[in-house]
C-alpha cells in the first residue's frame, strides 16, 4: 500500500515501563499496511529509545515541540492524523488530555487533532484506582475518546494488580477497527455474541462435536467492544479473555450455552449466535470411561438439544436486533432464507462451508448476509474481522433509531 494512500495513525508514547510494548503495537500497525508516526514524550525517551522507533515507524520519531524544522509541528501531526493512538497513557498524560494541557509535542498533539483517539492506560493499581484517574478516565469517555482499559496482570517492580498495559494485538485490533469506514457508534449499545462449537457428552473422555474455531466470534466480539459496545461473549473455546468491554462465560455443553444466553438476551440491543450448536445430544453420558474390548460395534442413542435460538427470540427484548449463522454445504441460500424464515430472525450469516477460504478454523470467510426484509449482501473471501464489520454494520441498521 502507498504511504499517499495509507490511513495515517499518530503513535504518542508516554513515560511508562510499557513504552517497550508500544514497539509492537508500532510494528503490529505498520504491518497492516498504515503510515505510522511514533511520538515520544520527553519522559518515555528515559525508558525507550527513539532509534528504535524511527527504525520501525514510516517516519522518524518525532520529539520536540520546538523544532527548528517545523514551527508548529504538533498542528501538522494532528491535522494529518486519521487516528491518534496513545500507549501508554500514564496517568500524568491523562491528566493533560482530560484538562487540555499542552506543555509538550505528545499533550499539544493530541489537542490540536480531531481525528479519533485510542488512549491505552498503563500504571499501578493504586493509580488507577484512584478517584482522580477515575474522574479523568470519565472525562476521555465522555469527550468521545476510546479507552482501552487495562487488564490484570504483572506490573513494574514485580507487583501485581489492575494497571497492566492491553496487549499491542489488542491496541492494534481497536485501531483497525477504528479506522474501518463501516464502524457505527455502538456505544451505550449491549451485544451479545455466541463463540465456537458445543459439545455434547457420550462419557467423561469422548463427546460429539464439530469443528468450530470461535473464530468467527471472536471477530465479532472484539470489532464490538472496539466500536464502544458492552458485550456479553458466550464461548465453548477460550480466547478473548480480558479484551476490554468483553465480559466472558465459558460453558460446554448446548444446554449449559443455552441457560448462559437466556440469563442475559432480555438486556440485549443485539445477539449474535454465530457458535455452532449440536443440534442433536447423546440420550446418556457414561459416568465412566467406555471401553472397546469384547465389542465390535457401539450405537450411541441422539436426542435432540433444545432450539437455543428459537427460544431467545421468544425472550428477547423489544426493539432488539436477533442474527441467526448458518453454516451449510449446498443450497446457501435457499437454507438460509427458510432458517429466517422459520425462526423469526432479522437477519441471517449464511457461509459455505465446502467453499475454499469459508470453513472452520480459517481466518478468512465467504458469506451471505440476508435481511428479513429480503436484503441480500454476497462478500467475497475477507479477513473474519472485515466480515464482522459488515455484519454489524447491517445488524446496527436494522435497530430503531433513538
Amino acid at each position: 500500500m502507498d504511504a499517499k494512500e495509507s490511513p495515517r495513525i499518530v503513535l504518542c508514547v508516554g513515560g511508562g515501563i510499557a513504552a517497550y510494548k508500544s514497539i509492537e503495537v508500532l510494528r503490529r500497525l505498520v504491518d497492516s499496511g498504515y503510515h505510522v508516526v511514533p511520538v515520544l514524550s520527553a519522559a518515555a525517551r528515559r525508558f525507550v529509545g527513539e532509534l528504535t522507533f524511527s527504525a520501525l515507524g514510516s517516519e522518524p520519531a518525532k520529539i520536540d515541540l520546538f523544532d527548528d524544522t517545523d514551527p508548529i509541528p504538533h498542528t501538522h501531526l494532528g491535522r494529518s492524523a486519521d487516528l491518534v493512538v496513545v500507549a501508554p497513557a500514564t496517568a500524568d498524560l491523562i491528566s493533560k488530555i482530560a484538562h487540555g494541557s499542552a506543555d509538550d509535542l505528545v499533550s499539544a498533539t493530541l489537542l490540536a487533532t480531531r481525528a479519533p483517539i485510542v488512549v491505552a492506560p498503563a500504571m499501578h493499581d493504586e493509580m488507577w484506582s484512584n478517584p482522580a484517574v477515575r474522574r479523568n478516565i470519565s472525562m476521555l469517555r465522555n469527550d468521545g475518546i476510546f479507552v482501552v482499559d487495562p487488564s490484570e496482570g504483572r506490573l513494574a517492580g514485580g507487583d501485581h494488580g489492575n494497571g497492566r498495559m492491553a496487549e499491542p494485538w489488542v491496541i492494534a485490533s481497536y485501531a483497525r477497527s477504528i479506522l474501518s469506514p463501516r464502524r457505527v457508534d455502538l456505544r451505550s449499545r449491549r451485544i451479545l455474541v455466541t463463540a465456537g462449537g458445543t459439545r455434547e457428552a457420550i462419557d467423561p473422555v469422548r463427546f460429539v462435536g464439530n469443528s468450530s474455531s470461535g473464530k468467527q466470534g471472536f471477530a465479532l466480539a472484539s470489532v464490538a467492544a472496539a466500536w464502544g459496545a458492552e458485550v456479553e461473549l458466550v464461548s465453548t473455546v477460550d480466547g478473548l479473555a480480558g479484551f476490554p468491554g468483553i465480559s466472558v462465560t465459558k460453558v460446554v455443553s448446548a444446554s449449559e450455552m443455552h441457560e448462559a444466553t437466556l440469563d442475559l438476551v432480555s438486556e440485549m440491543d443485539i445477539v449474535l449466535m454465530a457458535a455452532a450448536v449440536a443440534d442433536f445430544r447423546p440420550s446418556q453420558s457414561a459416568t465412566e470411561k467406555f471401553k472397546r474390548e469384547g465389542r465390535s460395534e457401539w450405537h450411541v442413542d441422539l436426542v435432540a438439544n433444545d432450539d437455543i435460538l428459537a427460544d431467545l427470540v421468544r425472550r428477547r427484548r423489544d426493539g432488539s436486533v436477533v442474527v441467526g449463522f448458518a453454516a451449510e454445504t449446498s443450497d446457501l441460500v435457499e437454507h438460509a432464507q427458510e432458517k429466517l424464515q422459520r425462526k423469526q430472525l432479522d437477519m441471517i450469516v449464511a457461509n459455505d462451508v465446502s467453499v475454499e477460504g469459508a470453513g472452520f478454523d480459517g481466518d478468512t470467510n465467504v458469506v451471505v448476509i440476508v435481511t428479513a426484509d429480503g436484503s441480500r449482501a454476497d462478500l467475497p473471501k475477507l479477513e473474519k474481522s472485515t466480515v464482522a464489520e459488515y455484519v454489524l454494520e447491517k445488524a446496527y441498521s436494522l435497530l430503531p433509531s433513538r
